[in-house]
């Protein structure tokens, strides 16, 4: 799937694996090396970046970012918690083309109203690959702001824990498949 492009204006991307933000200049020559969840992972001459979907125009694609499954509320007005774990698999390691929930990297998921009926909060726990990776916040704020597009959340926490640690028998049957580990 790699297609060689060349940026058409500046943009903010993540360098992988830091997660530090770089600017990359228009005219930067890059490849794109997967376009999953609503993001591109790009290669140029300095390395792997992580580029969000709403810059898409600068790589000439599209992308989904931004949007929502359509879903209802539920009857009490909390979100559907199928919604939410529909938006967690939209989220992807950057490194992996298999999103986080097929990874096994998410924990818990739990809806629970805010005080004074201000709306409901989602409480996620993940963890990582490994526990020196950069992308860790940039990964659980892909996953909050994809969280919060689900009709009836209003807000959404997603904490990254080590406990317990993660490893490759955490992956479902269709990750596995992906990956070729079966």
């Amino acid at each position: 799937m790699q297609r060689d492009r060349t940026l058409s204006r500046d943009v903010t991307a993540t360098q992988i694996p830091s997660g530090d933000k770089q600017s990359l200049p228009a005219g930067t020559k890059i490849m794109i090396h997967q376009t999953l969840g609503g993001s591109f992972t790009v290669q140029t001459d300095f390395g792997l970046f992580r580029i969000d979907g709403a810059d898409g125009d600068a790589l000439g694609e599209k992308s989904e970012a931004g949007t929502a499954a359509a879903s209802t509320v539920l009857a009490d007005g909390s979100p559907d918690p199928a919604a939410v774990w529909e938006q967690l698999r939209k989220v992807y390691d950057p490194e992996i083309p298999v999103n986080i929930v097929d990874l096994g990297l998410v924990y818990s998921m739990d809806v629970a109203p805010l005080p004074e009926s201000a709306g409901f909060k989602v409480n996620v726990a993940m963890t990582l690959t490994a526990p020196g990776c950069g992308m860790g916040p940039a990964i659980a704020e892909d996953a909050r702001s994809k969280i919060v597009l689900v009709p009836g959340v209003s807000t959404a926490d997603v904490r990254i824990t080590w406990d317990p640690p993660w490893n490759q028998s955490m992956i479902s049957e269709e990750g596995k498949m992906k990956l070729g580990l079966i």
